[in-house]
């Protein structure tokens, strides 16, 4: 059974930082691509980054482009999320899944982990 836990989301002022971590299990996470997800409320879940299967290749939206970066550690089957100059636009559920390059879709999703920007 898959399993992604994401965790190290709360509330962020406007301009700072945090970082985002999802534990995985129940899966071959070294041999996946994986992804971030986000959903605002009222708007629908889009994408936010994705890292292939070795870390070697990554693809942003342009909304984060040069803002986050995404990481990951084949080693401790997690994935990461840094997330610097935070907007407030920037709030909403952060969702790890399993991510397939370079359509962005995403399948097999965790339970998601809020993070608020204020202003």
């Amino acid at each position: 059974q898959v399993q992604l836990v994401e965790s190290g989301g709360g509330l962020v002022q406007a301009g700072g930082s945090t970082r985002l971590s999802c534990a995985a299990s129940g899966l071959p996470f070294s041999l996946y691509a994986m992804g971030w997800y986000r959903q605002a409320p009222g708007k629908e879940r889009e994408f936010v980054a994705a890292i292939d299967w070795s870390g070697g290749n990554t693809d942003y939206a342009d909304s984060v482009k040069g803002r986050f970066t995404i990481s990951r550690d084949n080693a401790k089957r997690t994935l990461y999320l840094q997330m610097t100059s935070l907007k407030p636009e920037d709030t909403a559920i952060y969702y790890c899944a399993r991510s397939y390059m370079p359509t962005r879709q995403g399948s097999s999703w965790g339970q998601g982990t809020q993070v608020t920007v204020s202003s």
